[in-house]
């Protein structure tokens, strides 16, 4: 998580107010729930893509590893 919103930390109190007032203004306070259910929904599967593509690396590196064991 860190990594996705690394960013938000250097953001003070205005700047983030800006950036929902930009929000609001461009999508309109009926189209946010949606736009935030969208959000929401897209770092929900970039983390899903992310921990099934760091899980086939890790069983790749173990398959590697006993293969390297198996000829010494």
């Amino acid at each position: 998580m860190n990594s996705v919103f690394g960013f938000l930390h250097n953001l003070g109190p205005w700047e983030l107010i800006a950036i929902l007032a930009i929000v609001l203004i461009i999508f309109g306070p009926g189209k946010l729930p949606e736009v935030g259910k969208s959000i929401g929904k897209a770092i929900r599967e970039f983390r899903r893509s992310s921990t099934e593509a760091t899980e086939e690396v890790e069983e790749a590196l173990k398959e590697q590893q006993a293969g390297s064991n198996a000829k010494s």
